[in-house]
């Protein structure tokens, strides 16, 4: 039954985003069709990518704010289960969106959005760093806990809307390509149930 429950808590905090991304694989017939789309809108709502280069650049430091208030929280309750909960996320957030998506982005060698048209793998270049989203894996890693942890379905799908919205950033801004923000929620994910999993709530 707890597992059945965060599964659903997982698809429950997958679902906007997934429906964004099934939206553009609906409406362009490609992905640099998608950049293109983006690029041309942003100087003609300068508010709007105004509002989603803060959105870009703030919302996993949001979750840095968190963390800490509730490494705080624990230092002063004395919570064993907080603080480890705490250093878990520390852990495999270093592990999966530290090192593993730096070692893929520069094992891979994906051209970003707008850029070069071919591969190269093994390319210092950050500019060949697109494959996969590291803003998308962080916000996945750091917001699913919550959703897992809680298990309530507004919370759950209240997550997703703030993992959806900062991974859409990145697609808005031409910094990615949807299937690179994809592979940044799954890898995201297994930073989620990683952390769900050695942090047990109770």
């Amino acid at each position: 039954m707890r597992f059945s429950r965060t599964i659903t808590d997982w698809l429950l905090a997958s679902m906007p985003l997934l429906a964004v991304l099934g939206i553009l694989a609906i409406c362009f017939p490609n992905e640099k069709a998608v950049a293109e789309y983006y690029t041309a809108l942003r100087p003609a709502h300068p508010a709007l990518t105004a509002l989603f280069q803060i959105i870009t650049d703030w919302g996993n430091a949001v979750f840095y704010a968190v963390y800490l208030f509730l490494l705080f929280r624990a230092w002063r309750t004395r919570d064993r289960k907080l603080a480890r909960f705490v250093g878990v996320y520390v852990i495999a957030q270093l592990l999966i969106a530290l090192v593993a998506v730096r070692f893929l982005k520069i094992t891979i060698g994906r051209p970003r959005p707008g850029g070069e048209t071919l591969f190269q793998p093994m390319s210092s270049s950050g500019s060949m760093h697109s494959l996969p989203s590291g803003h998308t894996t962080e916000i996945t890693g750091a917001a699913l806990p919550f959703a897992l942890r809680n298990k309530r379905t507004l919370t759950s799908l209240g997550i997703g809307l703030v993992i959806g919205i900062v991974a859409f950033s990145r697609i808005y801004l031409s910094w990615h390509h949807p299937t690179d923000v994809f592979f940044g929620w799954m890898l995201g994910s297994v930073t989620g149930f990683a952390i769900n999993t050695f942090a047990p709530k109770d």
